[in-house]
């Protein structure tokens, strides 16, 4: 298991954190906890441990976040072996937070591992350009998916829809044309935002360039075609920066690594990701003086 980069964490306000644990706790036990009452507010420990070998660790502040909001404190350790945070608190309360915070944390990782293991191949490559993400995020949890790939070494690509802009085949057709499109959308952008159009062809690239964008997408190319369309473009505009996307998978990614090309986006980074295994493990044993028991007149 390896720990996440010490710069990551720094990226999230904790107003955000506190936020979401809320909503998400608030989703996960919103009335009564009947299991609780097994178990009383006794002071316990639980250890985190990691089940999936040669993983990378991402989405610690989310997990911390969601203990932390149930009155718990975790202390990550990264020990050799498995074991990697210990959790302390209220037995009820930690068991509360338990899975929540471990799905944070499972899905977290588990992009995070993917994109590490692409960044690899790039490198392995020889390849100067950006792996990154796309908008192929699952709703209300989309800030933990892009900083996994933030932690796992990827582009996190544009936040949202009001980050760069991004003109794709629909803009176009309910535009008119590309340059009409890029016209209108700077329009209101104005300086401060890059503009990308999504091209089916070189011809449709040059138009985007002429245009006044600063990224063009070629979507949905074979890699042949993909080198021979970037090769052109960028000996008619040097500036321009090249992005391929669309049909990119982890077996097939080194197919589109070139020189031309400065950005690989990859849908499969979200989609379709395996998780990390992780288990919360109580270690004090908890004692029944601590346990509720219901008293029969007020029940």
């Amino acid at each position: 298991m390896t720990p996440p980069k010490c710069i990551a964490p720094h990226s999230i306000p904790p107003h955000t954190l506190t936020r979401l644990a809320r909503e998400w706790l608030a989703e996960d036990a919103p009335n009564f906890d009947p299991a609780g009452v097994c178990v009383g507010s006794q002071e316990v420990e639980a250890r985190l441990l990691c089940k999936t070998p040669h993983s990378v660790l991402a989405g610690s502040p989310f997990f911390t976040a969601v203990l932390a909001e149930v009155g718990c404190t975790v202390d990550w350790i990264y020990q050799e072996g498995a074991e990697i945070a210990v959790v302390r608190g209220p037995a009820r309360c930690l068991l509360i937070g338990e899975r929540v915070a471990l799905n944070c944390l499972a899905r977290a990782s588990g992009i995070a591992t993917r994109c590490s293991q692409l960044q690899r191949m790039a490198a392995a490559a020889g390849w100067h350009g950006e792996v990154a993400g796309t908008r192929k995020t699952t709703p209300g949890f989309r800030l933990v998916e892009k900083y996994a790939m933030l932690v796992g070494g990827v582009s996190m690509h544009r936040q949202d829809l009001s980050g760069m802009v991004m003109l794709k085949d629909n803009h176009i057709w309910a535009s008119g044309s590309i340059t009409q499109a890029v016209k209108a959308a700077r329009s209101v952008c104005g300086f401060s935002s890059k503009i990308e159009v999504e091209c089916s062809s070189r011809e449709e690239g040059s138009e985007a360039a002429r245009a006044g964008a600063d990224i063009v997408m070629l979507d949905n190319f074979q890699p042949q075609d993909l080198h021979t369309a970037a090769r052109m473009l960028k000996a008619e505009f040097p500036t321009l920066l090249i992005e391929a996307s669309g049909g990119v998978t982890i077996e097939s990614l080194p197919k589109y690594f070139s020189s031309d090309v400065d950005i690989i986006s990859m849908g499969c980074i979200t989609q379709g990701c395996p998780v990390v295994d992780f288990s919360l493990k109580v270690q004090k044993p908890l004692r029944a003086a601590g346990m509720m028991t219901p008293s029969p007149k007020n029940v």
